[in-house]
């Protein structure tokens, strides 16, 4: 007779496989985090930027939109690569993808270092978001490869909060690099040195799958689009079924609306924070990492709350966090300098980061795993995020001439407004993918 749940033994192969995955949520975790040092850091420097630009005859609003137009041509070439270039990870398997993304990060980021005119900033912008365009789906990649269906939501919300923790990490540090004087090109050398570690780690240590250490195969979700087909044999059968399906189009469109809202903040709030409150550049880069730390824990809390609810309610915790979203964002675009103080404008940025970022992980994690499984997962993040950043290169170069001609009270009502739409489009995911999953064979609990 067996003994209660708490006093049984876990067999020694359970536990085995259970260290080999902590293992791989840690490397996939840690390398794309590193990314994030190689991405920060352009936020971070801008306030600096400017002023070197400045000093070359450049008007501030001039430089502003300079900066904000490279921006937006690294997140179009980032889009560019999340939809042509991830489906990579599918043929020759998501290792490669990773080492790509942080080799590729950490050699054009030494490249910006070593620039000194907008062409060459431009040029090594672009090359650093394209090799990290692969990035994400290499973590979706490898994941699928090393855990069951009944684990997506919170192995995706664990590995999403790699970008978050990165980015929360990245911008204090560089802050207090600032603090000690150390330039906006020492910036670019310190994050070049974080990626290149981790690239080196995830060389040596990854593995695709947890087949190479000899456990069983990892079972795919049975509503993937490919449960019953054969493996594809080009891109074209990688993404047609993807494309036929209503819902996981409705999820890339979700995704273009929440990565515009979520790419602003990544992108201004530095300049926000340094120019509407009035405190140092440094003091800018720390209290930026309010909105990619709170957005780490909402991470955890949605992917835990969505693994135990069912995957039918990840429809619905997005639409409940794009409304409070929108609301939050009107309530900001209401602020004005000089009037509102330092704590409410960072109080109502973690609530546009708490409503936002839990839900928004599902889009190119969870989601992209339910509708693409083991065959197409690369792929099918890569869509869902390569069209969501269609939407984030409005950040840069849009948001950047709101900000100039309307305030940034006026680009946070147009956010408002996009958060706003995107609700509703959440709102009929939910009715699109209500309905009743088929029961596996066997329901396995790793």
């Amino acid at each position: 007779m067996s003994g209660p749940p708490a006093q049984r033994a876990v067999p020694p192969a359970a536990r085995a496989l259970r260290r080999a995955q902590s293992r791989t949520v840690l490397l996939l975790f840690l390398g794309y985090a590193s990314c994030y040092f190689c991405r920060a850091n352009l936020p971070v420097a801008t306030p600096l930027l400017i002023e070197e630009l400045g000093r070359r005859g450049i008007g501030h609003d001039d430089a502003l939109l300079s900066i904000g137009w490279m921006g937006s041509a690294g997140v179009f070439a980032y889009a560019l690569g999340k939809w042509f270039l991830t489906s990579l990870g599918d043929y020759w398997g998501g290792k490669r993808n990773l080492l790509i993304a942080t080799g590729g990060a950490t050699i054009f980021t030494l490249l910006f270092a070593a620039s000194g005119t907008l062409p060459l900033f431009t040029f090594a912008w672009i090359g650093n978001r394209l090799c990290q365009s692969i990035g994400w789906s290499a973590l979706v990649k490898v994941s699928s490869n090393w855990f069951h269906y009944t684990r997506y939501g919170t192995v995706a919300a664990l590995l999403a909060c790699s970008y978050l923790v990165g980015d929360a990490i990245a911008r204090p540090s560089m802050g207090l690099l600032l603090d000690f004087g150390v330039s906006w090109r020492g910036l670019f050398v310190f994050g070049a040195a974080v990626a290149a570690t981790l690239f080196l780690a995830n060389l040596w240590l990854l593995r695709e799958s947890c087949t190479e250490e000899g456990f069983p195969e990892a079972v795919a979700n049975p509503r993937n689009v490919f449960a019953t087909a054969s493996r594809p044999q080009s891109y074209l059968t990688l993404v047609l079924p993807l494309l036929r399906s209503r819902p996981f189009l409705m999820v890339c469109l979700l995704g273009f609306a929440t990565t515009m809202v979520r790419e602003t903040f990544n992108t201004w709030n530095p300049s926000y924070f340094h120019e509407f409150l009035g405190v140092s550049a440094s003091h800018a880069a720390m209290m930026s990492a309010v909105f990619p730390g709170v957005g780490a824990l909402a991470a955890v809390l949605a992917g835990w709350a969505s693994d135990r609810l069912g995957h039918n309610c990840r429809g619905l915790l997005l639409f409940l966090g794009l409304v409070v979203c929108a609301a939050a964002l009107l309530l900001l675009s209401q602020l004005r300098a000089g009037t509102s103080g330092t704590v409410l404008p960072l109080v109502m940025i973690g609530v546009v980061a708490f409503a936002l970022l839990g839900p928004y992980t599902f889009l190119p994690g969870a989601f992209a795993l339910d509708f693409g499984g083991k065959q197409a997962g690369a792929v099918a993040s890569g869509l869902v995020d390569g069209t969501g950043y269609f939407g984030g290169v409005a950040a840069g170069s849009a948001m950047a001439w709101l900000a100039v001609h309307y305030g940034w009270g006026g680009m946070f009502v147009a956010l408002a407004a996009v958060s706003a739409l995107a609700a509703v489009g959440a709102a009929y995911l939910c009715l699109l993918i209500m309905r009743p999953a088929p029961e596996p064979a066997a329901a396995p609990g790793t």
